[in-house]
């Protein structure tokens, strides 16, 4: 996928496949009350909290992280799309990602988790109280996101 802009519409189908999984299991939007598909997907890719999602490779890779995402995390849109997403966490902390990753995957969902992250700087921080789904489409399971508006840096 190529970095959101004005040009692929801010990633359409994406941001709106990550709105409809998270209201299928929320019920409720990422984003409430935007106008049109493409009003919300620029609004998501802009938001002040950080969503990332990853693929269904057997290593899944992060597919997408709007603005304040790839802030935290210290790297462009390249470099964070080709990053296997079990490498944002330590190796110390890979096992209870995976653990999560798997209640996940048999739950669709789980509110209020909290994790220590790393972005490429080497800066640790904890996020807190974010909302991991799976992403779901008309031809099915196609990976998994996550939501969070709250961070402490360590």
């Amino acid at each position: 996928m190529k970095y959101p802009s004005e040009d692929n519409r801010f990633q359409l189908e994406h941001a709106n496949m990550l709105n409809s999984s998270y209201r299928r299991v929320q019920g409720k939007n990422l984003i409430a009350n935007v106008g049109s598909d493409e009003q919300f997907a620029r609004a998501l890719f802009h938001a002040p909290f950080a969503v990332v999602s990853h693929n269904t490779a057997a290593e899944p890779i992060f597919n997408y992280a709007n603005l304040t995402a790839l802030q935290l995390f210290a790297m462009d849109w390249d470099e964070f799309t080709q990053l296997p997403s079990r490498l944002s966490a330590e190796p110390v902390n890979q096992a209870e990602r995976q653990r999560l990753l798997a209640e996940v995957t048999a739950k669709g969902y789980i509110n209020n988790y909290q994790g220590v992250r790393i972005a490429k700087t080497g800066q640790r921080f904890l996020i807190k109280n974010a909302v991991v789904w799976n992403l779901v489409d008309d031809a099915g399971y196609k990976g998994q996101a996550a939501c969070f508006a709250e961070w402490e840096f360590l």
